[in-house]
């Protein structure tokens, strides 16, 4: 069964990530396939928005650490950096569903979408420093313009797990619903955006998303810096001490 299913409902396209022996981590070929349903869905006139969601109670636990670390430069052809520059092109709304833990590209990916639900079990963290890494997916500019300079410090320089419930505080998420309620509840949220003129919806969410070109430069010098975090023996001695775990 491939590790990232799609189902298209009255407008919108469901994708759900599907790794449950890893905690739906992603790997290269989850980046891949990521990609290209979201392009595939943006070019499609009967997609007018998109759901993202994890199986088995768990949105995603990030990135596969194993998989990352063998998967060469992030370069422009590199599948996470082509997954993270389509979520910021991405001209059709996006909503996603959280629920269980959600680290790393599992919060920050949040940052890029237009509406975002968790239930109660959600854990969110942003292990960047932990690992000797920096943060990616222009967290480091998209946070202190939604939570504030002092709290995006904290989350990202401490690194702690946090609830959905401060997750709302914050306004990184819209709501909190109940886990048996979640996936129902934002389907019919996305079905919502869908059924609004969809021209005037593109318009509308590039007029919310106008820094994009500043976005991209963040997300780019990240990258940069994210490259040469990996090799540091810092990087090096972290990741070894967690996959030995």
């Amino acid at each position: 069964m491939s590790q990232i299913q799609v189902k298209d409902d009255q407008g919108v396209r469901i994708i759900s990530f599907n790794r449950p022996e890893k905690r739906n981590a992603f790997n290269l070929k989850m980046y891949q396939q990521l990609t290209e349903y979201l392009i595939q869905g943006e070019s499609d006139n009967d997609i007018r928005a998109f759901m993202l969601r994890g199986e088995d109670k768990c949105f995603t636990s990030g990135n596969d650490i194993a998989d990352f670390l063998a998967s060469g430069e992030l370069n422009d052809s590199h599948p996470t950096v082509q997954f993270l520059h389509c979520l910021l092109t991405l001209k059709k709304p996006i909503v996603a569903a959280v629920s269980g833990a959600a680290v790393g590209i599992g919060t920050t990916m949040l940052l890029h979408c237009d509406l975002v639900y968790a239930d109660n079990s959600a854990k969110f963290q942003l292990p960047f420093v932990n690992l000797a890494l920096v943060p990616e997916a222009a967290s480091s500019l998209l946070l202190p313009l939604i939570v504030g300079q002092q709290k995006a410090a904290e989350l990202l320089l401490l690194g702690e797990s946090f609830t959905a419930e401060t997750a709302y505080e914050l306004n990184i998420i819209n709501r909190v619903v109940e886990q048996s309620d979640l996936d129902n509840f934002v389907l019919s949220q996305a079905k919502k955006l869908a059924a609004k003129p969809p021209l005037a919806m593109q318009a509308s969410k590039k007029l919310l998303r106008y820094n994009q070109a500043e976005v991209k430069q963040q997300m780019l010098t990240e990258l940069e810096l994210f490259s040469e975090r990996l090799k540091s023996d810092e990087a090096k001695a972290c990741f070894q001490a967690f996959l030995s775990r």
